[in-house]
This record gives structure tokens, sequence and C-alpha cells, in this order.
């Protein structure tokens, strides 16, 4: 009894070092697990062979500015300046492409002498984790080309230039891919790995934004400001969007190596906001939720060696107040072809 006394005494007193031990070991098996992203079934993704790319890349972007008011009647108001073009010629290193790109307006001749604006996008594809980062500034190249809820008088096809609208606009999305084992986000987007079976995923993540607008009304031709709402008289709208959003994606192999994806994932956004009013000198803040939108499509075809595709990104933001809403939304398409080369060192035939 004594004996078995002592050993109970002993056990006792080891146990809690064990069961450190144990959640320790745990924690680590979890985070690696998380950072491990070469961990897929082979039978669904298989991986790329090859250390290095060359791309040569067709961007266009597109964007629109929608400013409305709901009472005394609704009215909106929609901008958006002509699609701008870029080609770039990329260098890639595994799930990472870095490159430089010029403005193909004036290689087609199309440059008019208007400020243009400046852009930044990055977007990191690895088999769990993502990240998109932007950075927007417009130019004054805008043109009104929708008008609804003003005079009977201006046509519906009504078109005219506008130059006062600047926007800045930054910010990032992270998300994390469930089904990372069996969906590839980079065989669709960045061409590091080759979807070979169709599989789909849901897909959750969070983004946060700053928009900075200036709308100068009184650039508005005469006919508008005439029946113009109060409520959309604003020198300046400041907001920071904070969002949480979860959607699906799906990988279809609709053909040997053609591969198409559409991913969407719907946000509840929380904004915070500050409006300055055109007849007033004190500025007004706002707090309010709403429903923002995340869309990628891709078509790419990927044979290993050679690929080439096509794929848009594209972002909305919603802002809503009962006497003034703010609706805006970029994207990007792009049009890409380009060669793997250098295998890895696993992939080379071993001489015999």
């Amino acid at each position: 009894m004594l004996s078995l006394f002592a050993q109970n005494e002993e056990s006792n007193f080891i146990a809690p070092d064990r069961t450190i031990h144990k959640r320790s070991e745990i924690i680590k098996r979890a985070i690696k697990k998380i950072l491990d992203f070469s961990d897929f079934d082979t039978a669904y993704i298989s991986p790329n062979r090859y250390n290095y790319a060359l791309m040569l890349d067709h961007f266009t972007n597109y964007e629109y500015y929608s400013v409305g008011s709901g009472t005394p009647e609704p009215q909106r108001l929609r901008f958006s300046p002509k699609p701008h073009n870029k080609i770039g010629v990329y260098f890639g290193w595994r799930w990472l492409f870095l490159g430089w790109a010029v403005d193909a307006d004036g290689l087609y001749g199309k440059k008019n002498g208007k400020k243009r604006g400046r852009e930044f996008d990055l977007s990191l594809y690895s088999s769990k984790l993502g990240v998109d980062i932007f950075y927007k500034r417009t130019g004054n190249s805008y043109k009104i080309h929708k008008i609804t809820g003003f005079s009977d008088r201006i046509p519906t096809d009504y078109s005219e230039d506008f130059n006062g609208l600047k926007v800045k606009m930054k910010g990032l999305n992270l998300y994390y891919i469930f089904n990372n084992r069996r969906f590839s986000y980079p065989a669709a987007f960045s061409q590091s790995t080759n979807q070979r079976r169709s599989a789909g995923s849901f897909i959750t993540g969070f983004s946060v934004s700053a928009h900075n607008l200036d709308f100068d009304y009184t650039q508005l031709p005469p006919i508008i400001q005439e029946t113009m709402n109060p409520g959309m008289k604003v020198n300046h709208i400041k907001y920071t969007n904070i969002s949480l959003n979860f959607g699906y994606a799906y990988n279809w192999v609709f053909a040997r190596n053609c591969l198409a994806c559409l991913s969407l994932n719907p946000a509840v956004a929380y904004k915070t906001s500050r409006i300055r009013k055109a007849e007033e000198e004190t500025d007004e803040w706002y707090k309010n939720f709403n429903i923002d939108f995340i869309l990628r499509v891709g078509i790419v075809y990927n044979n290993s060696k050679y690929f080439a595709g096509t794929s848009f990104v594209g972002r909305t933001y919603d802002y809503y107040r009962s006497n003034f809403s703010l609706n805006n939304g970029f994207g990007t398409l792009q049009v890409y072809a380009g060669f793997n080369f250098c295998l890895k060192k696993e992939h080379r035939k071993k001489k015999q």
C-alpha cells in the first residue's frame, strides 16, 4: 500500500507537466498545419514543377461611382471614366509575380491630355490563405452617363464630361480557404498549381478600406443643379469600411488542362463616415451597416509548361442614408499568356 500510494503521489505530481506538454504539441501541430501550404490532395491538385515563370499581361481597369438621394424624390447620378488599359511583363517565383506595366492607351494613340489616376493592386494566392492589397486615386476623365429622377428635359442617353469628382481609396482583403486540400485558388489566378478534378470550397475573410471622395456639384450642368436634392450637395465624404465576408468558390475542370473558376463573397460591412455638406460648416458623422461584394472569375489553360487565360476581380462598396447614398465599384480584367521554366530539383530526371 505504501508503494501504491507513492506511485499515485508521483503520478499526480507529473500529470500537469504531461498535460501542458500535450497541449503544447497540439498547438504546434495546429500552427504547422496552418502554415503548410503544400498540403493538398494530389488526385485533385498537382503542384507546379517549375521554379520560375515569365508572363505577358494586359490589364483593363473599370470603375464607377453613383451618388444619390431618396428625399424629397429619388435621384441618382452615375459617373464612370473610360476603361484604362495597361500592358506589362511579369516574372514569377512560385505564387508571387513581380513586374512592370505601362499605359497602353498611349501606345494605341488614345491619350486625350486628361489627368490620369494612379492604381496599385497586389494579390497573393496560396492554397489556404490569400491577400488583396489595393490603392487607387482617380484622375479627371469622368463622364456622367446615367441620370434618374431629374428633369424630363434631360434625355435618357445624356452624356457629359465631369471634372468635379476625385476619389482616393486604399485597403486590403484577407481570406481563408476551407477545402484547401482539393480546391486551388492559385490554379485559377496565379498558375502556380494545376486543378485536375473539379472541386469547390467555402471561403471566409476580413476586409478593411478607407475611402475619400471630393464631389464638387457646382461643376454639374445647370439643368441638373436646378432640381438637385439638397442631400446630394456635399463637398467631401470620408468613410472607413470594415467587413467580414463569407462565400463560396468553385473550380470547374471542363477539359484537360482547362479550368473555369467562379467565386462570390458577400460581406457584412460596418461603415463609419464623415460627411461635409456644401451649405454647412460642421461635419456630420454616421455609423451603419451595409452589404458589399467581392467577385472573382477566371478561365485558364495550363499544361504545366505553358499557360494562358483571363480573369476578373471586382469589388463593390455601398453606403446608404435616407437622404444620401454612395455606390462605387471597381474591377480589373486581365488577359495573359506565359510559360514556366527551370524544373525544381525534385522533378528533374536523375542521370543513369
